[in-house]
């Protein structure tokens, strides 16, 4: 008889490979709106003016007669009284006012689905005008079921947002350029809903401008607002991704209670071979 030859292990190294093939997918996460924080001032200005008056009067008559004359007799009081008050103030006060930035974030999606390391999964917006203050408890929404069926939450906050317009002659010409930028920078968290661990916390910055040449002699230029908002929500998604990369390459370790590897483990495995005759 032919030798030939026989492996125990081989339909457990083809569960293992399936096993491996299964947990090798990628954790869900859901991408929270870009929330701010800003303090505002306004003006005030209050008048009160108010009157009051009030009119007493009192009176008595009396009447006397004799066989000769007669005579009457009267007499009277009265009391008046007036009340008036004004009041003025003004200055300015302020208030901190919380909400959602409901741009820029499909560029940041954008930038993380084509990395290819996560799921998306959409999550429920924070809606809460009278208690904006649980804005930035990002725990306690998770606890609340806004993210359901996500692994992890990419938190984002911005830190600055600022538009600058000028314009500058260029030396030698009579051309004057105009410029409209902006820049924005936010900082992010991705939190596990498991157990609420910080597996990835940077900053990240979005910016973009346009420009337009205008000669001194005069003329009306029109900066592109839309063109400058779509740079600088590209140019975040392309960041937030790139930093997400960076501080989760190699292995990306899951949380306690329940291992996420996108490597897997190697384990040295005895072999035993039956040889027949």
């Amino acid at each position: 008889m032919n030798a030939s030859w026989f492996t125990r292990t081989g339909l457990g190294a083809l569960c293992a490979t399936l096993s491996l093939a299964a947990s090798a997918a990628p954790p869900k996460v859901a991408v929270t709106d870009l929330a701010y924080e800003e303090r505002v001032s306004e003006y005030f200005r209050v008048v009160s003016a108010s009157e009051k008056s009030a009119l007493r009067a009192s009176g008595r008559e009396s009447e006397h007669e004799t066989d000769f004359s007669s005579s009457r007799r009267s007499s009277g009081s009265i009391n008046a009284k007036s009340e008036s008050s004004y009041y003025s103030a003004e200055g300015t006060y302020s208030y901190i006012d919380r909400g959602e930035l409901r741009k820029f974030t499909a560029d940041v999606k954008g930038g993380i689905l084509k990395s290819g390391r996560f799921q998306l999964i959409q999550g429920r917006p924070f809606t809460d005008a009278k208690n904006n203050e649980k804005l930035y408890d990002i725990i306690g929404r998770i606890k609340k079921g806004m993210y359901p069926g996500a692994d992890y939450v990419l938190f984002g906050a911005i830190n600055s947002i600022e538009f600058r317009q000028e314009a500058n002659p260029i030396d030698h010409t009579n051309t004057v350029s105009h410029t409209l930028s902006l820049e924005l920078v936010g900082e992010f968290s991705l939190i596990s809903t498991r157990n609420y661990t910080v597996k990835s916390s940077f900053s990240a910055m979005g910016a973009g401008q346009d420009v337009k040449l205008l000669t001194s002699q005069g003329g009306r230029v029109v900066l592109n607002r839309g063109k400058v908002v779509s740079e600088v929500s590209r140019s975040l998604g392309e960041d937030v991704a790139k930093q997400l990369e960076e501080q989760l390459s190699g292995n990306f370790g899951g949380d306690e209670g329940g291992e996420r590897t996108s490597r897997p483990r190697e384990e040295s495995q005895r072999e035993e071979v039956i040889i027949f005759k």
